[in-house]
């Protein structure tokens, strides 16, 4: 099944990547273009996915203490400028209301890119004590960035996020949260999207603006490039001394306060498809799927069978599945193209036969495995079988992750291993910007992050070749 071409309006990956992925989204109902570029319409099948991955994530934010809030979507120019490394670096990329009505305004308001401004405006007022610290706030809602280009999911001019502001009395704690919600996320992308992830800290040239230190989850698509699906942030006191924000604290002393950021966007959705998807569309992780389960009935027409396919589904949604039954007169060839072309990780079958004998066939989405069922065991075999699913496919990313990373001792080599290979190029490398913008410029990688996991690939640089300071991925990027 999942090698079969059943779809033939999905231009196949190996032939064209990005159409393929645009053909996907479009096939499977995911996301639609509006009339203004870069801005996308979800579609409810693709705003299911997101749903799902919010209801689950939003559920492990809060189990660290964080709490929801809403800031306004306009932020003043005059409260944007008191961060001048931050509005810098995305003064390219702001919208401007200047009229309200039909009246000019006095001043401009940028649609928010991000909320870090405002955030330290009502930290301002909300914090007046240690005891008011930690401070943990989240926000879920669309941001607005100006992009030139635009890719589904991807690189949208408005897009869907979360992110999560907190402020802590010491550099410590801070820290030590940064790092805390970056390992949220990077078993948010193995347990419940099953994206292998490297974990790392940005370089200064790619660390968010504003941030003494960028954390960041990198993932690797079936065409080897990179995605970075989750970032948390560390400001240290930059934010809190810019915005006079000060707290009393134990010994009875005015001092700012230590500021985290972290987020991730619909871009998963992205990653979930150049992950996991092949030729015949989406392959979908059970967890975020918004069908879990089809159930297709074989020879409906015949006494019984529809009856029992209902009852099926009844069983299935009572044990808290998510199960659709497609009793259409569609063919069953084009019924199991269709669940196949969109993601549903499980496919159940019951025909006259099979009710005779009691039994069903279950069919998994990832590799085609068919098992056959009894229909006392239904509940605990659906269970078992969509774990399989998970397991299958997170197996599956991560030997592809893990077989294209390759070690470069030069810059030549790394050029070379990327135009023949792809994946990630692991080098040492001495930190300097020179030789991170020769790497770009000569062999078209940026650096994707130094991982925390470190390895000792040599004691000099690979680029400039001297004194190495640590080792290093690089690779091409969405």
């Amino acid at each position: 099944m999942a090698k079969e071409k059943k779809v033939t309006e999905i231009t196949d990956m190996e032939v064209d990547f990005a159409q393929w992925f645009t053909d996907v989204c479009k096939k499977a109902q995911l996301i639609d273009y509006s009339s203004i570029k870069g801005m996308f319409i979800y579609r409810p099948y693709g705003y299911a996915i997101w749903e799902n991955i919010q209801r689950i994530m939003d559920a492990e934010f809060k189990k660290t203490g964080a709490q929801n809030v809403y800031m306004p979507m306009l932020i003043p120019e005059s409260l944007l400028q008191k961060e001048k490394d931050h509005v810098e670096g995305f003064a390219p990329e702001c919208a401007w209301v200047t009229y309200g009505g039909s009246e000019r305004l006095e001043e401009r308001y940028c649609i928010r890119p991000t909320s870090e401004t405002l955030f330290c405006e009502y930290f301002k007022n909300a914090i007046q004590s240690h005891r008011d610290l930690p401070m943990m706030l989240n926000q879920w809602c669309s941001v607005l960035r100006w992009e030139k280009t635009s890719r589904p999911f991807l690189r949208h001019r408005e897009f869907l996020w979360q992110e999560g502001h907190t402020m802590h009395a010491t550099a410590q704690e801070a820290k030590e949260e940064t790092e805390r919600m970056l390992g949220v996320y990077a078993d948010f992308c193995e347990n419940v999207l099953a994206m292998p992830v490297t974990r790392g800290q940005k370089t200064d040239k790619e660390k968010f603006n504003g941030a003494e230190a960028t954390y960041t989850i990198e993932c690797m698509m079936h065409d080897r490039k990179a995605l970075q699906a989750g970032t948390s942030h560390y400001f240290g006191d930059g934010f809190a001394q810019a915005f006079d924000i000060t707290f009393t604290d134990k010994n009875n002393q005015k001092v700012n306060p230590h500021q985290t950021s972290w987020g991730v966007s619909t871009r998963l959705i992205g990653g979930i498809i150049m992950t996991h998807g092949d030729n015949n569309g989406l392959v979908l992780p059970p967890k975020v799927a918004p069908v879990q389960v089809i159930i297709l009935p074989i020879a409906q027409h015949k006494e019984g069978v529809l009856e029992a396919a209902n009852g099926l589904k009844e069983r299935l949604v009572s044990a808290g599945f998510r199960v659709k039954l497609d009793d259409s007169d569609n063919s069953m060839g084009w019924k199991c193209a269709e669940y196949e072309m969109k993601g549903v990780p499980l496919r159940v079958e019951c025909g006259p036969r099979d009710l005779e004998n009691g039994q069903c066939v279950l069919v998994r989405r990832n590799d085609g495995e068919k098992t056959v069922v009894a229909l006392a065991d239904l509940e605990q075999a659906v269970a078992e079988q969509l774990e399989l699913v998970h397991q299958g496919m997170f197996a599956k990313a991560k030997k592809n992750l893990e077989d294209h990373i390759y070690e470069a001792h030069s810059l030549e080599e790394a050029k070379r291993l990327q135009e023949e290979n792809g994946g990630f190029i692991k080098t040492m490398w001495c930190g300097e910007l020179d030789c991170e913008l020769k790497m770009k410029e000569e062999a078209g990688m940026s650096s994707r992050c130094v991982p925390f996991a470190q390895e000792n690939l040599g004691d000099v640089c690979s680029i400039c070749g001297k004194p190495a300071k640590k080792m290093i991925y690089w690779g091409v990027a969405y």
